[in-house]
């Protein structure tokens, strides 16, 4: 039996996916016009941000909830400017970790602002802090409900 969104829920959940996709639109654009896609800034940060700076790149396609494959043709991208490196793990010659370069810091550096700015004027502006904190952690109900059952990246939520 299928269970159809009442009236209620239909326009919530409306609202919820053209938010998102809208949020979405003016982070890409606002780093677009710096010549950088924001799965290409999503994955430096990431890697910022992760112990040591660098992450195993099976670990990091799990936490931007991207295809394996996705994440290495990024990570290329990435490298052929210098940004990012692939590195040998030395416990596991088969595994490969990203890790940024100097280079790389230094562009994440400059591209931060912009990127933390387009979150603001998307989403955080729009909100107290108290519906952002809710938001959250309701999102965060979901995340943990439908996440695939070797996805550890959500624990560090």
């Amino acid at each position: 039996m299928v269970r159809w969104l009442d009236d209620e829920e239909q326009r919530a959940w409306r609202s919820i996916l053209r938010a998102s996709h809208l949020i979405t639109l003016v982070m890409e654009e606002a780093l677009d016009a710096y010549g950088v896609s924001l799965g290409e800034y999503e994955l430096m940060s990431m890697v910022s941000e992760a112990p040591g700076g660098r992450m195993r790149m099976a670990e990091l396609a799990h936490l931007v909830v991207q295809s394996r494959s996705r994440v290495s043709h990024t990570a290329t991208r990435l490298e052929k400017r210098g940004w990012v490196e692939r590195v040998r793990t030395p416990q596991d010659r088969r595994g490969v970790v990203l890790q940024l370069t100097a280079t790389g810091r230094q562009e994440l550096e400059r591209l931060a602002p912009v990127h933390v700015e387009s979150v603001r004027q998307a989403l955080l502006d729009h909100l107290s802090r108290e519906e952002l904190v809710e938001h959250g952690a309701a999102l965060r109900r979901v995340i943990l409900a439908t996440r695939h059952r070797d996805d550890e990246a959500t624990d560090a939520l």
